[in-house]
C-alpha cells in the first residue's frame, strides 16, 4: 500500500508540478483565536505556561463560575475579562512565589461561544463558533431558512444586564444589500428567531 501511495504521488508530482509548488507555499489558514478583544467565557479553555518550570504548564478550564485555579496563585476570575487582563493578574499574584516571572496565558479552546437559531430554519440548534459571526453567517450555519420562513420578520435577542434588547433582521434587504446594517455581529447568548 505505502508503496501505491509513493507511486501515485511521482506520478501526479510529474504530471502536475504546479500542485506541488502551491502545496508547499499555501500559507496556513489562521485559526488562532482573537486574544487581544477576546472577552473570555465559562467553559473555555486556557493555556498557562511558566518558562523553565514543566510543573507550571498546564491547560486550565473556565469553570461555570468564570474562575480558574492555578498552582500557587489559587483561583482568580477569568470570565468576563480579556487574556492580557488575566495575565497581568497572574503576574502579580504568582511573583510573591517566583522571581521575575515569564508567564504565558492563551486560549487553548473557545467553548463558550454560543449563538441560538431557531424557528423555520434547516437545522435550528445551539451552536458553537471559534470567532464572532454576523446573522447572515449564523442562518447559513443553521442550513439556511427554509421555505415557510417570514424571512421579512426575524429577530436577535441579546441579553444585556437584566434586560432583553430584539433587533429586526430583513434576511430579503440584506440579501440584496440593503439595510447592510442589520446585518450585526453576534455576541455570545444571542438568539436569533426566524418566524
Amino acid at each position: 500500500m505505502k508503496r501505491f501511495l509513493l507511486t501515485a504521488f511521482i506520478v501526479f508530482s510529474a504530471l502536475f508540478p504546479q500542485a506541488a509548488l502551491l502545496a508547499q507555499h499555501e500559507p496556513a489558514p489562521d485559526t488562532a483565536p482573537p486574544e487581544d478583544d477576546y472577552i473570555i467565557g465559562p467553559g473555555d479553555i486556557l493555556f498557562v505556561s511558566v518558562w523553565k518550570d514543566q510543573a507550571m504548564t498546564q491547560t486550565v478550564p473556565v469553570r461555570p463560575d468564570g474562575k480558574i485555579s492555578f498552582p500557587l496563585i489559587g483561583e482568580i476570575q477569568a470570565g468576563g475579562r480579556s487574556v492580557a487582563q488575566v495575565k497581568e493578574e497572574m503576574e502579580g499574584k504568582i511573583s510573591r512565589y517566583v522571581p521575575d516571572p515569564v508567564l504565558t496565558v492563551g486560549i487553548h479552546e473557545i467553548r463558550s461561544l454560543l449563538i441560538y437559531v431557531i424557528g423555520r430554519v434547516n437545522s435550528p440548534g445551539r451552536f458553537a463558533v471559534y470567532t464572532r459571526i454576523d446573522v447572515l453567517q449564523a442562518l447559513a450555519t443553521a442550513g439556511g431558512c427554509n421555505p415557510f420562513a417570514d424571512t421579512k420578520n426575524i429577530r436577535v435577542f441579546r441579553k444585556s444586564g437584566n434586560k432583553t434588547l430584539m433587533m429586526d433582521f430583513n434576511y430579503n434587504d440584506v440579501s440584496t444589500g440593503k439595510n447592510l446594517d442589520q446585518n450585526i455581529l453576534l455576541e455570545r447568548g444571542d438568539v436569533i428567531v426566524v418566524p
